[in-house]
């Protein structure tokens, strides 16, 4: 069996050490076996005797440094403030980790900060990706108000898109190229990057080149981690992440209550189906009827408020309150520009790393027997996306059928797996742009389970659309002109609902 050693200099707060070693005592070990190699870099009582209860339970050795703990290393709840000395001696105590492993004949080293917590399959996924040198995603706001990064990056200090050696670009076409590249990392894979650290396995070839944290004289990168990166790469070796089960990082204090969360969806059975929604002034129309049917059946959710300015926030944290929601609030509405908000729809619940992805509107809602199906329909190895049909209701008990309005007549994809390396391409149009990228996929499958919308069930709602679509595509760029015209109908053909059937 395969053998790994953990190796970690630790300096950390109590409450942030113990939720770690937990987390490295939830590891899953099938294929190898767990050894841990700690450097007691703490000046913390509390934190020792953890360390201490730790090593009784885990085959572990404590090293004591014999230099003094600095004191200048400070976090606070904005970011962590480094020395250069502090820098070096972190470099020093992880080249002795390094040298450990390789007196140990160990078939992986893995480098892990004391203020993550890891999901139980890391280490297996690790290793079954079969990379010399190979980190796992996670993802921190460096500063309170910025948005949240990976620990990985493209080229240099901290650069996140590619750019040619001579090659002069825009900014805008900087932001385009970075946007790109983090959207890549919210898709689970493996991916190949010029820089990493903080959570990072090293295979024995990797160990049995001249690999080494400490300084090269003639590069001035702030870091020790981006020192190792560019001996790394000039040994021959290749610097890879993997975004199949990314982290949780405890960067600040503040972020101790979000663990919980993290380790309720890293012990979910059976596939997640995620909700991904879009929403804007929902309050008084389905949402609080479209969640309570949905929560029946999902395991979480990710749910982009428009730049609502009613309670639509509220009653989604009400209704949600006991299943993972991550909520963005868009101080500013992209609606008139469709694919934007869909392509920010589609980053944000990738980033959640989803089994399933249902994606709904505010006003969709699936028949009652969706509560035992679509849990049934989740569990189907030979299925990738999951077709249905959609029926315009046009009010409580009919829908529409005519030949202007006929969804029900065909299957559309609604939820689909999110599966490892998936390509998709947005369909770039301001309206109309779909609720999902064009994907390629393998095995569909249509479900009898039928789907009611009721966006179109109350004469107000039909009236507000008809203005909409006539102020935002009144030449039918993005629809059907007939369709459109046909909205404010007097007497539509319809179609009395049966629940069952």
């Amino acid at each position: 069996m395969l053998r790994v050693l953990v190796g970690s200099p630790i300096r950390q707060k109590p409450e942030i050490l113990r939720e770690f070693l937990a987390s490295l005592s939830s590891l899953e070990q099938t294929s190898y076996t767990l050894h841990f190699c700690f450097i007691e870099d703490n000046v913390l009582p509390e934190s020792t005797k953890l360390l201490e209860e730790f090593a009784k339970e885990h085959p572990c050795e404590m090293i004591i440094p014999a230099v003094a703990p600095d004191a200048q290393y400070i976090c606070d709840e904005y970011t962590h403030h480094w020395k250069e000395a502090n820098v070096w001696k972190i470099a020093t105590y992880k080249d002795q980790i390094i040298e450990k492993a390789r007196e140990g004949n160990y078939d992986y080293l893995f480098f892990v900060d004391s203020d993550l917590v890891l999901h139980p399959k890391t280490v297996e996924q690790l290793i079954a990706s079969k990379k010399d040198i190979l980190s796992n995603i996670f993802w921190t706001k460096w500063a309170p108000n910025q948005m949240p990064l990976p620990q990985v990056w493209v080229s240099d200090h901290y650069t996140l898109f590619e750019r040619g050696i001579a090659e002069q670009i825009t900014e805008a076409e900087a932001i385009k190229r970075q946007n790109a590249f983090l959207e890549m990392l919210r898709i689970p894979g493996v991916y190949q990057v010029g820089g990493l650290g903080a959570c990072t396995l090293i295979s024995k070839a990797a160990l049995d080149k001249e690999i080494s944290f400490q300084r090269i004289y003639n590069v001035s990168f702030w870091g020790e981690d981006r020192h190792f990166c560019v001996r790394a790469v000039a040994l021959g070796l290749k610097l890879h992440v993997d975004t199949h089960y990314p982290a949780y990082h405890i960067y600040r204090e503040t972020d101790l209550p979000g663990v919980a969360e993290y380790r309720s969806q890293c012990k979910q059975q059976g596939p997640r189906i995620t909700l991904s929604m879009v929403v804007r002034n929902e309050e008084k129309r389905y949402l609080r009827r479209v969640l309570e049917s949905a929560r029946n059946y999902i395991t979480d959710a990710v749910i982009i408020d428009d730049a609502s300015h009613d309670r639509t926030a509220e009653i989604c944290e009400e209704i949600l309150k006991d299943i993972p929601l991550k909520l963005i609030r868009n101080t500013s509405s992209k609606f008139s520009n469709e694919v934007s908000l869909r392509s920010q729809q589609w980053t944000e619940t990738l980033s959640v790393n989803p089994d399933w992805i249902l994606s709904l509107d505010a006003d969709e809602i699936f028949e009652e027997r969706a509560a035992t199906e679509m849990k049934k329909l989740a569990a189907d190895p030979n299925a990738d996306s999951l077709f249905f049909r959609l029926y315009d209701m046009w009010d409580e008990e009919h829908y529409r059928s005519d030949q202007y309005w006929c969804a029900h007549l065909h299957f559309r994809p609604f939820m689909i797996r999110n599966r490892p390396g998936m390509r998709f391409k947005w369909n770039e149009m301001a309206q109309h742009c779909g609720r999902f990228p064009a994907l390629e996929v393998s095995k569909a499958k249509r479900s009898e389970l039928r789907l009611k919308h009721y966006g179109w069930a109350k004469r107000e709602d039909r009236e507000e659309k008809a203005r909409r679509y006539q102020e935002l595509d009144p030449d039918a760029k993005y629809g059907w002109k007939e369709q459109y015209d046909s909205i404010l109908d007097n007497n539509p053909q319809l179609v009395r609902w049966t629940e069952g059937l």
